[in-house]
């Protein structure tokens, strides 16, 4: 029975959805760093919100795990990179808490705007200081939204509703989905310069760390509002501390800290400044959605193989699992095949899918037939680490999808370029979910791969057949199916042999000694 560590405060509705469907689920929640690497191992499921770090030395002690869940957004807690040369898939749930997420953003702004902290204190200690509050309208203003993802979009949407203008900086943002939702997009300087709020939707990266530092906040217009209810580090907090004391900004609304818990920070104290202490999913709502998603999601995969929401791999429905499944066995067979015949360094990997398998979700066939390729040579493959292995050893991966069929309905083909040449291997999906090998090195040749195989190359000569039997019948190897295929009389021809145990080198070496052989090789599947 699958097994799963609950390390952060959770709904308990994660544990009932985690038992109904037959997964052990386990809530242990404040361990500190080196409790939580003492207990992890054996879990094959790990589900955390933002307080657990998952760092590589956590991982180490994790030989079993197979999937990180974070209920939210973020992953910035989590070492992805270490995660994914692991094989562990990083799951988040971006969408459960959005709404939230930018309800919040919403009332932060409107804040700003309004003065209200600062009111409501005031009133509260006996003053009535309406000359003091002087805000502003949002209607007719221009907000500038830095990142567009789920929730700037929502944040778009509301602020359409309040009859402001919206602009969004976003590299990823297509002009039909700019139109779609009614922005104008522009550069990140051009924002900057033209709107009058400012809210920041990006995730924090090495390239958005700092985004907004002295230069930047130099470059808004005097008396700018600023909102960030994403990330704690997006935002120089000295910076713009200083920014606040000048003028140039007159008044952010931060939720998010570089140092969490915030106890003491730079902006802390300045009457322009609003903080809430990360409220940005903190709805029942979003915090039941979060918890039902991410138990979901890890359930999904420990049970059917299904990817939501990953960062570090495709995402694969049950549905397109089950669709996928025998074309994940093709990918797999061909991979290995390529894979177990290769002995010299890997340049490139090219992947071709052809007919009915090119309209499918194709991206798990290419890491699955990249684990397949690089299986035979490491040790520790599996197809959410293999493209990334593949990049950190310079091997170029290409993927051709073509709808037209050819001879076959459905053809799948991985080419590899080796330091010494190139070699192709070819399948197709019979009758809906019968595997067969279609082509070897350019060679025509219809097989079903067995456990063992036997594989060899030889010129197309007389008497080759029978003397391949008689060495396998002198070893007391019983044949299963044999696999004939050539380009042309006397000419290059293949072999492909299913036995019924396996093959020792000494009958591989005899193999390579008979007349006409080129290459003999074991293989198995």
């Amino acid at each position: 029975m699958p097994k799963v560590l609950i390390a952060d405060e959770l709904s308990p509705r994660a544990v009932e959805i985690l038992a109904a469907r037959g997964i052990a689920a386990e809530v242990a929640t404040g361990l500190g760093a080196a409790a939580l690497q003492s207990r992890i191992g054996g879990y094959h499921g790990l589900a955390v919100r933002s307080a657990t770090k998952v760092t590589a030395e956590l991982l180490a002690a994790a030989p079993d795990l197979k999937v990180i869940g974070r209920a939210g957004i973020g992953v910035d807690n989590i070492d992805v990179a270490a995660a994914t040369e692991r094989g562990i898939v990083v799951m988040n749930t971006p969408y459960g808490n959005s709404i939230t997420a930018a309800e919040h953003t919403i009332a932060m702004m409107f804040a700003l705007a309004r003065q209200i902290p600062a009111a409501d204190r005031s009133t509260q200690a006996g003053k009535w200081e309406k000359s003091r509050f002087l805000g502003v309208e949002l209607s007719g203003k221009t907000l500038g939204i830095i990142g567009c993802g789920n929730i700037g979009a929502i944040v778009a949407d509301r602020a359409h509703g309040l009859r402001m203008k919206v602009l969004v900086h976003d590299p990823f943002l297509s002009a039909a989905r700019a139109i779609d939702l009614g922005v104008e997009r522009v550069a990140f300087e051009e924002l900057l310069s033209r709107a009058d709020f400012i809210t920041l939707h990006t995730p924090l990266t090495e390239a958005t760390t700092n985004m907004i530092d002295a230069a930047a906040l130099a470059r808004m217009k005097r008396g700018v509002r600023l909102i960030n209810c994403a990330r704690g580090g997006l935002v120089d907090e000295a910076d713009l501390a200083a920014a606040l004391d000048s003028g140039q900004v007159g008044g952010a609304a931060f939720d998010v800290f570089v140092e969490e818990p915030a106890r003491d920070n730079p902006l802390f104290g300045h009457p322009n400044f609003i903080a809430t202490p990360h409220l940005g999913a903190a709805t029942a709502e979003a915090q039941e959605n979060v918890a039902v998603e991410i138990a979901e999601q890890i359930a999904d995969f420990l049970l059917t193989g299904a990817v939501s929401n990953a960062v570090n791999m495709p995402s694969l429905t049950a549905e397109e699992a089950a669709r996928l499944k025998p074309y994940m066995v093709l990918a797999d067979q061909i991979g290995s095949f390529a894979g177990q015949l290769t002995e010299t360094g890997i340049r490139a990997v090219a992947i071709e899918y052809d007919g009915a398998i090119a309209e499918l979700n194709t991206k798990p066939l290419t890491a699955i037939a990249l684990t397949g390729l690089l299986a035979p040579q490491l040790a520790s493959v599996n197809m959410v680490n293999a493209p990334l292995i593949c990049r950190q050893r310079d091997i170029r991966v290409s993927e051709t999808r073509r709808g037209a069929a050819g001879d076959y309905q459905n053809l799948m083909r991985v080419t590899v370029t080796t330091e010494r040449r190139e070699r192709s291997v070819a399948g197709t999906v019979f009758a809906g979910n019968k595997p067969r090998l279609v082509e070897i090195e350019g060679i025509p040749l219809e097989a079903e791969l067995g456990h063992h195989m036997l594989f060899v190359r030889n010129y197309d000569k007389p008497g080759f057949i029978g003397a391949l039997g008689n060495a396998l019948g002198a070893a007391a190897v019983n044949i299963a199916t044999f696999h004939l295929g050539r380009t042309a009389p006397g000419r290059d021809a293949i072999a492909l042999v299913e036995v019924d145990q396996q093959l020792t080198p000494d009958l591989i070496e005899t193999v390579r000694h008979l007349p006409n052989v080129i290459q003999a090789k074991a293989m198995r599947f």
